[in-house]
């Protein structure tokens, strides 16, 4: 088996953690939906509503990125290494569409963004210390609990945010295929115990996210 653990794969992920974290977000594709020209203009309450979701969301897609990033860093093979970093590069366009939203919402980031990096990358490269079909097996778990969030983001979204909508629909289509392909690769079913875990943790993380 091959192994991606080296001083070269070291420093990439670090160069990837700064940038994720430190420099602006940039997406290979165009943001979905279209800048709401002529719509109804959200009210107050309802621009802090979507500012808030779309915040919560930024920080979950950061965190997608470092669970990734950090699977792919002590991958076995290329093959399971190559496809995290697919999936990867697709949560970078979902960051950068995020905080594109953000800033047209005029609302900022999660102030405690290193910190659901730092804790996803450790969490993803503990992961994946446990085998290949192991770590496949957390990407088709994070994709499907993912999937549910945001089906209910997209239930509290302000009827008229449709640029917000529009995002998140895009991204929850291509979540659902990130796990499918995953699941294909063989990825293994977790723990019962494990995929509990997981849902707290992400608990505290959108919680958090949505106020800070």
């Amino acid at each position: 088996m091959e192994s991606g653990l080296s001083l070269d794969a070291a420093i990439a992920a670090l160069d990837r953690a700064l940038r994720s974290v430190f420099a602006p977000a940039r997406a290979a594709r165009p943001v979905p939906g279209a800048p709401e020209q002529g719509a109804v203009p959200l009210s107050a309450a309802q621009q802090r509503e979507s500012a808030a979701l779309m915040r919560v969301n930024h920080a979950g897609e950061l965190a997608a990125q470092a669970l990734y990033h950090g699977q792919a860093l002590v991958a076995r093979s290329a093959t399971t290494r190559a496809l995290l970093m697919e999936a990867a590069r697709g949560e970078a366009d979902h960051l950068a569409w995020c905080e594109t939203r953000l800033t047209e919402l005029g609302a900022r980031p999660s102030l405690l963004n290193p910190l659901w990096y730092a804790g996803s990358f450790a969490i993803g490269a503990l992961t994946a210390l446990a085998g290949d079909r192991r770590s496949l097996g957390f990407v088709v778990e994070t994709e499907r609990q993912v999937e549910r969030h945001l089906d209910g983001h997209l239930g509290r979204l302000p009827v008229g945010d449709s640029r917000s909508r529009a995002i998140l629909e895009t991204m929850r289509a291509e979540e659902i295929q990130h796990g499918a392909t995953a699941a294909a690769a063989g990825g293994e079913r977790l723990p019962a115990p494990v995929r509990a875990l997981m849902r707290q943790t992400a608990r505290v993380m959108t919680g958090t996210a949505y106020w800070v």
